[in-house]
């Protein structure tokens, strides 16, 4: 796990050259849209050599491989492929959400550290999984919850940590809902995108074009809706701000709007508590303003992305809270892989933060306040509920 070497400073990206040895060979799976853009982040720290991309799509892939300008022959459409390569060192997951357990969990297994979109899984049995394969074979991971890589969202979580605001009664968090759509026509498959592999681990369905590519997060078949979308990365600020990256709420109320018709089906409006062991209350509603409010005995602090805001006032000018200035969340990976250590969102954290929206959409779906162990990770005498925190996968992948 350790490197007994001197590392030198060109190959922390500190440098225009880089030495071949010295470099960290990538491959990305998942390059369309946000996968794209992740692929373009690594391409510029000056110690990443992207050698192999994959994807699904033949247009999502043709055009990374043009990008990265790679041969033909590193181009895959089969994730596996990718991942016999003994010369790529390091994966970049950017996949639609029901694919990054599946794949982050063989990555594991072939050796490979791994950089792993949000929210890290479809279901909280999932994530348990893959911290326990990320365990078993030593390897680096850092979940895509940018924002703990932010100097403004660490600065508001230490106000609340240190006490600043005094004893934190309640945090609002404001997130998007989903939406809804008419019911949609079967259509054929356009050529060149292989949706039997796009489905995967998912039921089978008809393909229609609003099904697939970003259009996924309204659909429980591949994700938990726009609420854990940005749930994975609010609420991670909260678990962050609340030092429960180890833990979770211990209770749940939820109340959600879901679409009556259609193919989405996850929820369009919803009103969530989440109760934790020390009596802070969070709310996560479509209704609160987007990004995150902590509400203490003394004050509070506002923050969301490009914007803080507190009361009273002095507290934005303390002098005495200086976090360390951050890289960003892809440079904190790579310094973290040639390091050998956890990065600012290791996978415990991914998957702490994700159960969290899996908790609040299984309290919608029920309708009826829940119970959980956060050290079990089971809910308390609720048979029912817990039957909701796993589901089983298409033959022939499992986890």
């Amino acid at each position: 796990m350790a490197f007994p070497y001197f590392v030198p400073s060109p190959a922390l990206g500190k440098a225009g050259n880089v030495a071949p040895s010295d470099r960290i060979a990538m491959g990305c799976i998942g390059v369309g849209g946000r996968g794209h853009l992740n692929m373009r982040a690594f391409m510029t720290e000056a110690d990443v050599e992207l050698v192999a991309v994959c994807d699904v799509d033949a247009g999502h892939r043709e055009k990374a491989r043009n990008t990265a300008g790679l041969d033909p022959k590193s181009s895959y459409n089969d994730f596996r492929e990718l991942l016999d390569r003994e010369d790529v060192d390091t994966v970049v997951i950017s996949t639609p959400d029901h694919w990054h357990v599946p794949i982050a969990i063989a990555a594991a297994g072939a050796s490979k550290d791994i950089y792993c979109e949000k929210p890290l899984s479809l279901t909280i049995a999932e994530g348990r999984a893959l911290c326990d394969v990320v365990r078993r074979y030593f390897r680096v991971f850092q979940t895509g919850s940018q924002q703990r890589s932010d100097g403004a969202f660490q600065f508001a979580c230490e106000l609340v940590r240190s006490g600043r605001i005094g004893e934190l009664k309640t945090a609002k968090v404001g997130l998007p809902g989903s939406r809804s759509i008419a019911p949609q026509p079967v259509m054929p498959v356009p050529e060149g995108f292989d949706y039997d592999m796009w489905l995967g681990p998912a039921p089978w369905k008809p393909y229609t074009k609003a099904r697939c590519h970003g259009k996924f997060r309204h659909i429980f078949d591949y994700s938990g809706g726009k609420f854990i979308d940005w749930g994975a990365h609010h609420l991670d600020v909260v678990q962050l701000a609340l030092e429960a990256d180890d833990s979770g709420p211990v209770e749940i109320i939820g109340r959600g709007e879901f679409p009556k018709e259609g193919i989405y089906d996850t929820a369009t409006r919803y009103n969530i508590d989440f109760i934790y062991a020390n009596g802070a209350r969070v709310n996560a509603s479509t209704d609160n303003q987007g990004g995150i409010r902590f509400e203490g005995t003394e004050g509070w602090v506002f923050v969301t992305r490009g914007a803080i805001d507190a009361r009273p006032k002095s507290l934005l000018g303390t002098n005495e809270i200086r976090w360390h200035k951050m890289k960003t969340h892809y440079r904190n990976f790579l310094d973290c892989v040639r390091l050998r250590k956890d990065p600012v969102a290791p996978v415990k954290v991914g998957h702490r933060s994700a159960t969290v929206c899996h908790l609040g959409n299984i309290a919608m779906l029920l309708g009826r306040k829940l119970y959980w162990d956060p050290q079990k990770e089971h809910f308390v005498n609720d048979p029912a509920a817990d039957r909701m925190t796993m589901r089983s996968m298409r033959a022939p992948w499992r986890l």
